[in-house]
């Protein structure tokens, strides 16, 4: 029998923190106030956190706080790529964990949001108690051209060429700079076009081990979908604004934080390499390679490998 998530929990407190820029961002906490602090990392760039969310934790032992990266969900912007870089949510974080009084606490985050977790613990070692992270995404440009250059495009070759097909023939020689301009248009018709086209081919490979084929609805929203497709090619044109392999590059910083590192077998969003590698240079961590599961929290196997992990982590704090 899989762990299910605990069961549903209201915030006790939510605020938006004011930045010095065109973003305020949606905070929020839940569970045990004097509890362990762990914060919860979304992933994208550009989706954002809900109640779910907040269930992978046992509420009576941890203060679980979350928020919306800035331009996402309940975070309010009037233009969501401005003033957004990898930068500005790692200080959003530490503005956040000041403001929460908090010393340190335990990072959980998968793909993207395992990506902030990691950069985090790197210049912020002394205020990570733990880290948990599901789906390693460590945003190099390898694992960018695994996902829209050479690599999945091949494992489904006829959802590809649906994507491709909102494309002149010149654009698809710069396909990230091409769907960029499409979705950044001053045309409505083709930024709709745009997020709708790279939404269906994210979400096919994304839920590829679930059952039944993926599909967007007719009355979907698009503004919230152009919104959130333009915040992950804002980021992914931009080449996450870190340096390549900055992650692994830095990842002494790191190596005396206990790590639990959990992805699926079968991943093709985020390719499980991604993990082995991270567990490699970091010898101390745990890797739990999942079988027969791919990249999306929500999957039954996953799920239960991350509760298992927090509910282990609280016993690695409190040795």
């Amino acid at each position: 029998m899989f762990k299910e998530l605990y069961p549903e929990i209201n915030e006790f407190n939510s605020f938006m923190l004011e930045t010095n820029s065109n973003h305020s961002i949606y905070v929020e906490q839940t569970g045990n106030s004097s509890g362990i602090p762990i914060l919860f990392l979304h992933g994208g760039p550009g989706s954002g956190c809900n109640e779910n969310h907040r269930r992978y934790f046992n509420p009576e032992e941890y203060r679980i706080v979350l928020f919306d990266q800035r331009g996402c969900n309940r975070s309010i912007s009037d233009r969501c790529e401005n003033n957004n870089t990898t930068a500005d949510i790692l200080s959003d974080i530490e503005v956040i964990r000041k403001q929460l009084n908090i010393n340190k606490w335990v990072l959980f985050g998968g793909s993207w949001g395992a990506t902030l977790a990691l950069l985090y613990a790197e210049h912020h070692p002394k205020h990570v108690s733990g880290i948990i992270l599901r789906g390693t995404f460590l945003a190099r440009e390898e694992d960018m051209s695994w996902f829209i250059e050479d690599g999945v495009n091949k494992i489904y070759p006829d959802y590809w060429q649906e994507f491709l097909s909102i494309f002149s023939t010149r654009e698809k020689d710069s396909l990230l700079n091409s769907m960029h301009s499409h979705i950044f248009s001053d045309n409505r018709e083709i930024q709709a076009k745009a997020a709708r086209a790279w939404s269906l081919w994210t979400g096919r490979v994304v839920t590829h081990c679930l059952e039944g084929e993926y599909h967007l609805d007719d009355d979907e929203d698009e503004e919230k979908l152009i919104n959130d497709v333009k915040i992950e090619i804002h980021y992914a044109k931009n080449k996450y604004f870190i340096i390549d392999n900055q992650i692994i590059n830095n990842i002494k910083n790191i190596s005396d934080v206990p790590i639990m590192i959990i992805h699926g077998e079968n991943d093709i969003t985020c390719l499980p390499e991604s993990s082995r590698l991270l567990h490699k240079v970091l010898p101390d961590s745990k890797l739990f390679l999942v079988p027969n599961a791919g990249h999306l929290a929500g999957e039954p196997a996953i799920t239960d490998a991350l509760i298992s992990a927090t509910d282990k982590m609280i016993t690695l704090i409190n040795e």
